[in-house]
């Protein structure tokens, strides 16, 4: 049975510049690097398919014909695109940009330099069930620092007993790491007045809120950040068929 909250649409972060993915980056835009045979936002894109997601909202900048031409022919999710080509805006910018796209109700996030391998069930619809938006302003999909693919930082976030997600100190570590997915309120960014600004100090402040909560992730999350994380990444999703 599908969850009262899932949400309709997603936000898909496809604009950045791919910086830590050069060379290859230099003239393939990160989204549309393949890893296992498929186009990182399509590993995305097919999930929310997966989970009866209706529209995308694609966000371009960097190489933006390359993703335009390689999402037209898709049909589901359906695809809109936020077109940032003339200034790139950060996430949280890209969400403002698109909130006539995205409407009223809470939206999906999604990053494309990640994706994961299921655990007996849809890990979205398993975010989607635990959103509750009287108690919260995002719900976010963690995974284990410990057993994450391609991880280089130490870690995002812990858990209250309540699932309240608590930020990593600075000089700590931290044991689970944020995988880019989450469900947001779009009410968060309709006072904001600049253009460009960051998306996390929403995760921050919700917490300080006790109103940013977390699932955990069941399956694998694969981090695809560098050049060599492509082939850590297929080793990994190798080991998983056996």
């Amino acid at each position: 049975m599908a969850s009262p909250h899932m949400p309709k649409a997603a936000m898909v972060f496809a604009a950045g510049l791919g910086a830590r993915m050069r060379p290859i980056t230099d003239s393939l835009p990160k989204p549309l690097v393949k890893v296992a045979g498929k186009a990182l936002i399509d590993h995305c894109l097919d999930r929310f398919a997966e989970a009866g997601v209706e529209r995308a909202i694609v966000n371009v900048h960097w190489l933006a014909d390359q993703i335009e031409a390689h999402l037209a022919s898709r049909k589901h999710p359906a695809i809109v695109i936020s077109d940032e080509r003339t200034k790139l805006l950060d996430q949280g910018g890209g969400i403002k940009r698109a909130l006539p796209l995205l409407g009223d109700a809470p939206f999906f996030l999604c990053n494309t330099d990640a994706f994961w391998i299921e655990g007996p069930r849809s890990n979205l619809q398993r975010l989607a069930a635990a959103f509750d938006p009287e108690r919260m302003d995002a719900a976010l999909l963690v995974a284990s620092s410990a057993g994450a693919v391609g991880v280089d930082w130490p870690g995002d976030f812990s858990f209250d007993t309540d699932g309240r997600l608590t930020p990593r100190q600075d000089r700590h570590v931290a044991p689970f790491v944020y995988t880019g997915v989450g469900i947001i309120k779009p009410e968060l960014f309709s006072g904001q007045q600049a253009d460009a600004f960051r998306l996390a100090p929403f995760f921050f402040e919700a917490a300080r809120k006790g109103r940013l909560y977390g699932q955990r992730l069941d399956g694998l999350w694969l981090h695809v950040g560098r050049p060599e994380s492509i082939a850590e990444a297929e080793r990994a999703i190798d080991r998983s068929t056996l």
